[in-house]
């Protein structure tokens, strides 16, 4: 054997040594490998080892773990007509590898493009108090919409949260004063409620002295009693019989 046939057959094992190589792949436990035979969809591959056909097949990788979309802020004019600045989080993942390389050219940029939008006409249908108050039925209403169109796609949107909600300057003076005026108001139902409560205690109570005159004439004696105590002074009373009639002079003197 020549030396020539040698260094052939060297190079012949190398390259059958880096076809057999370049041959096996491997994927993860979170990923899928969508397979391409001269163009054409084979199928998904994974996890673990599988074999694919050099310069024959070619795969594209897909993570099928769940993905953080930050939706940055969008202006949207609220069915009341009032400006305000949205932004949202949106988790999602693939739940079909091969619907997600084939249905669309790239689902992360066209998963972002489509919640800007339905983020903006879900919120846009709505007025303010709305938006501030039931961000819950929102979020719900947001993902669904999402859903309906990146299930096509192979894609699951599984969280839609409405972060932050930045108001203009005049809107903010305007609620903080409707929220001043709404606990003042509350506080007025309060103390007319307490008022209203003391006033039929007052009235039980007059009905009840009224039926016995010498528990009048007892109440009567001990807040003398407590004026004397407060203003340190000597209170002075004549006049009295023995049921307790009312006091005919009386007199405070400084000690």
């Amino acid at each position: 054997m020549s030396v020539i046939e040698m260094i052939l057959i060297l190079v012949l094992l190398v390259v059958l040594v880096i076809l057999g190589i370049s041959s096996i792949k491997i994927t993860r436990q979170y990923e899928r490998a969508v397979m391409f035979r001269l163009g054409r969809l084979k199928g998904m591959k994974g996890p673990g080892i599988f074999v694919i056909l050099p310069f024959i097949d070619r795969i594209v990788r897909v993570d099928l773990r769940i993905r953080q979309l930050d939706v940055p802020k969008q202006t949207i004019v609220t069915r009341d007509n009032i400006s305000v600045d949205v932004d949202a989080i949106i988790y999602y993942h693939v739940t079909d590898a091969c619907r997600a390389i084939v249905e669309v050219e790239d689902f992360e940029s066209a998963t972002a493009l489509i919640a800007q939008t339905i983020l903006r006409d879900v919120l846009g249908q709505n007025e303010l108090d709305t938006i501030l108050s039931d961000r819950d039925t929102l979020n719900r209403k947001i993902q669904e919409e999402i859903e309906v169109v990146t299930a096509p796609w192979g894609i699951h949107v599984d969280i839609v949260t409405i972060r932050d909600i930045s108001l203009p300057e005049n809107m903010l003076r305007a609620i903080a004063r409707q929220a001043e005026a709404e606990r003042e108001k509350r506080a007025r139902i309060i103390l007319a409620d307490g008022e209203f409560q003391a006033s039929e205690r007052m009235s039980e109570a007059a009905r009840l002295y009224e039926k016995t005159p010498v528990a009048l004439k007892l109440r009567e004696f001990q807040t003398l009693t407590e004026i004397a105590k407060e203003r340190n002074l000597i209170v002075v009373t004549s006049g009295s019989d023995n049921l307790g009639t009312t006091v005919g002079v009386v007199k405070a003197l400084d000690r």
